[in-house]
């Protein structure tokens, strides 16, 4: 029954695919909105240029892959800051909290929130400014609900809701996201027991939802109808615009090196861990993507990690057509607090920029 299920999913995820590859290229471009729903905020799994979707655990795969928010043991709490293209007075908030449902499953909110500053009011008549600011505001807000369904298998679910807005204008949406991670055991100790998952599978699906259009007093404005100069207010029309969907495909595998295996409680006790993840994503609306990453970690105390995002044209400056270059980077440290597994870690990630000096990321997480 467990195998039924895993070829479904695949096999279910492979159509989509195909259909994704076929309906969206990189001459659609510019045809979607709302690309804030393709940041990720947190800074641990943005230091691996988000390669690690199939192994990805806890409140951090809200952005990656549902499903790894399954492996929540009991709360966790996370804070990240992002200096947005450092230059550009760009700043991003986020906020998450995930609990664990007794044996149901998990249930995740988060809240990212994007501050462009305050921006000078231009008209016709005052083209240079002059007449005040106004402050825009991006925010994405999202609840997901994963669960482990067997020992191998761990999927979930995501409703996001996104709000674009500012003085006098605001578009508001709502999408999807879903996601698989299967964990596949290839080492036992002496009883014939599984005593870790040195390979992971991770299929996620995300942006999936309703057109989007502006409305508000915007896009309204007074003038006079000939013959008779009646003064009337009209409304110009928006045209609607799609969400930046897509598709990732990834695997990861873990390198436990001097491990001590502790037959009877069936655990694997390393000192030290080495991960190497890779990632394709299909883009709708821009071109495809391949991720690669990989990560060191020392008694999980202390983790150094860096990735790679590559696309078409992205080593010529004039062929690229991202802010991106490619290169990212990232460490945290993190601290016991009990020995019931609680945790305190502060986690940093650089992402490479050409213009611009990168995004900075900053974030604290605390595990119960």
């Amino acid at each position: 029954m467990k195998k039924q299920i895993i070829i479904s999913a695949f096999v279910s995820i492979g159509i989509c695919v195909s259909l994704f590859t076929k309906a969206g290229n990189e001459q659609r471009a510019g045809q979607a909105g709302a690309s804030e729903l393709l940041i990720n905020p947190w800074a641990r799994s943005s230091g691996w240029g988000g390669a690690n979707t199939a192994s990805v655990q806890g409140l951090e795969a809200f952005s990656l892959n549902v499903a790894g928010t399954a492996f929540t043991k009991k709360t966790e709490l996370i804070f990240s800051h992002t200096n947005w293209l450092a230059g550009a007075g760009i700043n991003i908030n986020a906020f998450g909290l995930s609990q664990k449902l007794g044996e149901a499953g998990v249930l995740s909110l988060s809240f990212m929130s994007m501050d462009f500053g305050d921006i000078e009011i231009t008209t016709v008549d005052l083209p240079e400014g002059g007449c005040g600011t106004f402050h825009p505001s991006y925010t994405v807000m999202g609840i997901a609900f994963a669960k482990e369904f067997s020992n191998s298998i761990y999927g979930g679910l995501t409703v996001k809701v996104v709000d674009e807005k500012i003085a006098d204008l605001e578009a508001t949406g709502i999408c999807f996201d879903a996601g698989i991670q299967y964990l596949t055991g290839l080492g036992k100790n002496k009883l014939g027991k599984k005593i870790h998952d040195n390979l992971h599978f991770g299929i996620s699906m995300k942006n999936v939802g309703t057109n989007m259009s502006y409305k508000g007093d915007g896009m309204s404005f007074r003038g006079s109808v000939p013959p008779n100069d009646v003064v009337m207010t009209a409304e110009m029309r928006t045209a609607n615009y799609e969400l930046p969907s897509l598709i990732t495909l990834g695997a990861t595998f873990d390198f436990h090196l001097g491990s001590k295996v502790d037959s009877v409680a069936a655990k694997v006790m390393s000192d030290h861990r080495l991960s190497i993840a890779a990632n394709f994503t299909s883009n709708s609306f821009t071109k495809d993507q391949f991720h690669a990453g990989v990560e060191y970690a020392y008694k999980e105390f202390f983790m150094i990690r860096g990735g790679y995002v590559y696309e078409k044209g992205i080593f010529k400056y004039d062929d690229r057509t991202t802010v991106f270059t490619g290169p990212t980077a990232g460490v945290s440290v993190q601290i016991p607090l009990s020995k019931n597994g609680s945790t305190f870690s502060i986690d940093y990630s650089y992402r490479a920029t050409d213009p611009f000096n990168g995004v900075h990321s900053i974030g604290a997480k605390i595990t119960l």
